[in-house]
């Protein structure tokens, strides 16, 4: 059987969760393809993994001559294939115009919807548009939490299910806590930790406000961020302006250093499905403050300590109680990492998709 995976541009966890993909569905009996930017390749390598290429420009906005470009493209990648599965809604419905409406023969169109929508004004309304598009052409639609099931539903979408999205399993530091500490300048200062892309959906405005309350403690804690984006240069001015206790580490491929170095993680998003790097920190047991954003308290359920969405005091509360309680948050860690051996696995993931291809091609 031939799976042409479609994926959009992308930094994070929707590539990673394409190349574990690719990675297992050949043992599974499945031929994959990948259709998308150069760039994603780039970065995620998936013909390293097993995959057949084919460069299509899917770009992370509405732009009607690109994709009109992108779907002419997509036609000539899915020749010869059995199933596309497109990840992210943008892509699903491109995906879904380069095959046409759903009907009898029509080679099926699996998609799995990673992201919300939360544009406003007129740009929100042509994205709904694409949003019920790849709802309605889309034979099975899954949704990596509860709602984005109940969005694909209200646009109309036949057949949603709920499909967790796993984080990979968390590689073993290879450095001493100490030494990364000592790297970081933290020295015996509380560390806490965000690992997001500089975008506006991870809410890092709540994240800088929070850090200026905590700069008023003794020791203040100090704040990194891995990771990079398009505010960067608004958060490093930013900070400088205020003189606060963070800093930006840009991209990072040593996540498991600074997990294991961390006093505690922290995430600020206005909306997230499935966050990985909350998953890879449950993982390891370092203790969680959360928003209640999205997806994410359906997955951490009593595992991490959970705040309103925006609420900058909630935030520095939060935190500031664990730095004051070594018990509680020995103890929030221990709840996480119990709370982490529910979740599905990366190979669970693919015998789930593995599953639903043949299950469509056999239709």
């Amino acid at each position: 059987m031939r799976l042409t995976i479609v994926v959009g541009m992308t930094a994070g966890g929707v590539g990673m969760h394409v190349r574990s993909l690719v990675q297992r569905l050949g043992g599974l009996g499945i031929e994959v393809g990948v259709a998308g930017p150069p760039e994603t390749e780039e970065r995620f390598d998936f013909t390293g993994a097993g995959a057949r290429f084919a460069p299509v420009r899917i770009g992370s906005a509405p732009n009607p001559p690109a994709d009109l470009a992108a779907v002419r493209s997509l036609r000539r990648a899915f020749r010869g294939t059995d199933v596309v599965h497109a990840h992210g809604f943008r892509a699903a419905a491109l995906s879904g115009l380069a095959l046409g409406r759903r009907r009898t023969g029509r080679v099926p169109l699996l998609a799995t919807w990673h992201n919300a929508v939360i544009a406003t004004g007129p740009k929100r309304v042509l994205i709904a548009g694409l949003e019920r598009l790849a709802a309605r052409r889309a034979d099975v639609t899954l949704g990596v939490s509860s709602d984005l099931v109940a969005r694909a539903r209200e646009l109309g979408a036949p057949d949603v299910r709920l499909a967790p999205v796993a984080a990979p399993r968390v590689q073993p530091a290879k450095r001493d806590a100490d030494a990364v500490r000592a790297e970081l300048g933290a020295g015996d200062r509380p560390l806490l930790l965000a690992v997001n892309r500089l975008a506006e959906q991870k809410g890092l405005d709540v994240l800088l406000a929070a850090a200026a309350r905590w700069a008023g403690r003794t020791p203040s804690p100090l704040v990194v961020v891995a990771g990079d984006g398009p505010l960067e240069a608004e958060l490093a001015a930013a900070v400088a302006r205020d003189d606060l206790p963070v800093r930006l580490l840009g991209r990072r491929s040593d996540i498991p250093d600074l997990l294991g170095a961390a006093d505690v993680y922290v995430l600020t998003s206005v909306w997230e499905g499935r966050p990985l790097v909350i998953q890879e920190a449950m993982q390891v047991g370092l203790p969680v403050v959360t928003t209640a954003a999205g997806g994410v308290p359906e997955l951490v359920g009593d595992g991490a300590t959970i705040v309103p969405v925006g609420d900058v005091a909630a935030v520095a509360d939060a935190v500031s109680a664990l730095l004051d309680d070594p018990s509680a948050r020995a103890e929030l860690g221990e709840r996480g990492r119990k709370q982490a051996g529910t979740w599905p696995d990366e190979d669970d993931n693919a015998r789930l998709v593995a599953d639903l291809c043949r299950d469509l091609a056999g239709r």
